[in-house]
């Protein structure tokens, strides 16, 4: 083998490396691609589901707020009507006592 057909050799297997190379840097760029289009799609996903939990949450927080001031709102009706009552008891007791 002459050194021309050394050097050819040697530049034959070089190239036939660089094109397998190629071609494994290439799947793997693909594989990539995928993962990050996956990523992409899940990030979209746990987005909603945040964005509507947030919402559930928001809506939550405005009920036991609501529920909270009907309560309050009983209690208060109760009390006016416990304290109307000892005033129509109190009212009572002093007529007799005109009378």
């Amino acid at each position: 083998m002459t050194k021309n057909e050394q050097t050819l050799t040697t530049f034959e297997t070089r190239v036939r490396q660089m094109i397998l190379r190629f071609q494994e840097l290439k799947k793997e760029n693909n594989e990539l691609y995928q993962m990050v289009g996956k990523n992409e799609q899940d990030i979209k996903a746990l987005q909603g589901q945040l964005a509507q939990a947030t919402n559930d949450y928001n809506a939550l927080k405005m009920a036991k707020m609501i529920e909270i001031t009907d309560g309050d709102l009983e209690g208060a009706k109760e009390r006016v009507a416990k304290l109307i009552r000892e005033v129509n008891k109190c009212i009572s007791i002093l007529q007799g006592d005109k009378a």
